[in-house]
């Protein structure tokens, strides 16, 4: 399937690649059909639009810089997108770059989770007040590395 997206222009995607989101995306809700893509630069991907070229996220997994990350969600909240085991879960959250180069940020509070065996997704709006719409992913990235450093110094 040949897909057109904003960062690499026309390309093959295989249907491995894609994602329906029936419920959309926040502020993107009409729009549901999704490839997900390897990004250039790892750990990143992209979340491309097949119907829309100019509707494209950058995307990361929120374990990478946040180990501590956490959804604390009702049992039913993903079974509209057939998920009913955390194994069978993908997490990914929003990343902003700034135009003015100012600090990468990634939105903890609205994550989206695929179901890698229906290949289905759905964007969520977490409670919990340690997950904001905007960490710095750099800062945190570090400080984890600086943790981590510090336990083993410890041990």
């Amino acid at each position: 399937m040949k897909v057109v997206t904003k960062a690499y222009g026309p390309i093959d995607v295989s249907e491995r690649q894609k994602i329906l989101f029936p419920s959309g995306l926040f502020g993107f809700e009409s729009v549901k059909d999704y490839v997900m893509l390897d990004a250039e630069q790892q750990p990143f991907f992209w979340l491309q639009s097949t119907e829309s070229v100019g509707v494209a996220f950058i995307m990361i997994s929120p374990f990478l810089f946040r180990p501590d990350y956490e959804l604390d969600l009702g049992d039913d909240e993903l079974s509209d997108i057939g998920l009913s085991s955390p194994e069978a879960a993908l997490v990914f959250s929003i990343v902003t770059v700034p135009a003015d180069g100012g600090p990468m940020t990634a939105n903890l509070q609205g994550p989206v989770v695929i179901n890698r065996d229906t290949r289905m997704g759905k964007q969520l709006i977490l409670n919990d007040p340690r997950w904001k719409t905007r960490h710095n992913v750099m800062a945190e990235l570090s400080q984890n590395d600086g943790d981590a450093a510090a336990k083993k110094a410890s041990c």
